[in-house]
């Protein structure tokens, strides 16, 4: 085999993964990228989803890819064959988020996964994130039916495209380290640490797992027979509950992986390359958005207005950076309300005045104190007196100490 296989476990339309993008994209040179839109098919948004991934390549990454159209297979024979045709001499094929029950169902018995596994042995790159990653191995996971639906958790035949790399049953997890539940275990692509312990008794003895944490990508150089980890998590490999976990960085041999559980070879460090060297993006919207309202909130308690503003458009820019992402989900209502929060916060404190009263008035009154000391020094009382009152008519109160007068608001 020479092609390379690319396992992303989330984020693969946002800003976490568009050097890693740039990276992959670069060996595919002037051949045709495909989005293979089949997850994502039976979605009445279905061509809003195409047009937002079309777009995030053509203005993050910067190459145009077309989509390859099988929300289910064609009945048209002609129409059949021209999306084959595509799939065939396509050098990257790229598919993402949806059900993937639904793309298995859509594309078996047809000549897809096939072309696919063909694709990886002559040369080409399939890259498959989230639902679609789940398709690859040799079971997979009904997240929708078990998650959403509550149907027992159990497996479903997947394509088994990734097991003849190892030479023995894989299984692929994406949002592995997904925490979306909160208090609430989520891990393991919604499944958590009780479900999935259950599902993987029900796996033959021999079989490996491969989690993929969110915002993260895995690249399989079937050629140079490596492993590489890129973006913000960890590929952790895991057989009857033992599991060694690859950081970010790491790069090892595919072989090296049949070890699953059991203590393994410590991973060697990547040499630094563009998609590793330049600082990793927020893993979400909402992580950046909390980032940007902590700075936000620690100016305006200083008053410092170009922070505020700064933190302001870098939450817009933030919010366009992550339009294009496919995964669903109400983060971008929740950035834009926080944004509006902070434009009303900001325009109370221009209403009252950014700076500090004491520091604006502070000169006016130490020059009224040094009259009023001076007065009281020639027993001018009835200046000393008027000046004390007509500072207390105007809202500042002065008081004698033994060391001096002092002043407030």
């Amino acid at each position: 085999m020479s092609g390379l296989l690319v396992i992303m476990g989330s984020g693969e339309t946002a800003p976490t993964m568009v050097k890693p993008h740039r990276a992959i994209l670069e060996r595919v040179g002037e051949r045709r990228a495909v989005l293979l839109d089949t997850p994502y098919g039976f979605q009445s948004n279905a061509d809003d989803i195409s047009a937002r991934a079309v777009g995030y390549f053509a203005a993050s990454v910067g190459r145009r890819i077309d989509v390859l159209s099988w929300r289910r297979p064609p009945a048209d024979t002609l129409e059949r064959e021209r999306a084959l045709t595509t799939l065939r001499e396509a050098g990257w094929v790229f598919a993402g988020p949806g059900s993937p029950t639904y793309a298995l169902r859509q594309w078996r018995d047809t000549a897809v996964p096939d072309l696919i596994a063909a694709k990886l042995r002559d040369g080409g790159v399939v890259c498959f994130a989230s639902a679609a990653a789940l398709t690859l191995g040799s079971h997979a996971i009904p997240v929708y039916e078990i998650y959403k639906a509550g149907i027992e958790p159990h497996w479903v035949p997947g394509l088994d495209l990734v097991s003849s790399l190892f030479g023995f049953p894989v299984v692929i997890i994406p949002h592995y380290d997904n925490a979306e539940g909160g208090h609430h275990d989520t891990r393991f692509c919604y499944l958590g640490e009780g479900r999935l312990t259950a599902l993987e008794a029900e796996l033959p003895g021999e079989t490996l797992i491969l989690g993929v944490d969110e915002h993260t990508a895995v690249l399989f150089d079937l050629a140079a027979g490596t492993a590489s980890v890129l973006g913000n998590g960890c590929l952790t490999i895991r057989r009857r509950g033992q599991s060694t976990v690859h950081p970010s960085g790491s790069v090892m041999g595919i072989a090296t992986l049949v070890s699953g559980g059991a203590p393994a070879a410590p991973s060697v460090p990547a040499a630094p390359s563009e998609a590793q060297a330049a600082p990793v993006p927020e893993s979400s919207l909402k992580a950046a958005a909390d980032a940007l309202e902590a700075r936000f909130d620690a100016a305006l308690a200083a008053r410092d207005v170009d922070v505020c503003v700064a933190a302001i458009l870098d939450l817009e820019q933030v919010m366009v950076d992550w339009a294009a992402d496919t995964n669903v989900s109400d983060e971008g209502e929740q950035a834009r309300a926080l944004l509006r929060s902070m434009v009303v916060r900001l325009g109370e404190v221009a209403q009252a005045g950014a700076r500090d009263p004491r520091e604006v008035l502070g000169p006016y009154v130490s020059l009224l104190l040094e009259l009023r000391a001076s007065a009281r020094a020639a027993r001018d009382f009835a200046t000393s007196d008027q000046i004390r009152d007509r500072l207390a008519a105007a809202g500042v109160e002065v008081r004698d100490t033994p060391t001096g007068p002092d002043w407030s608001l």
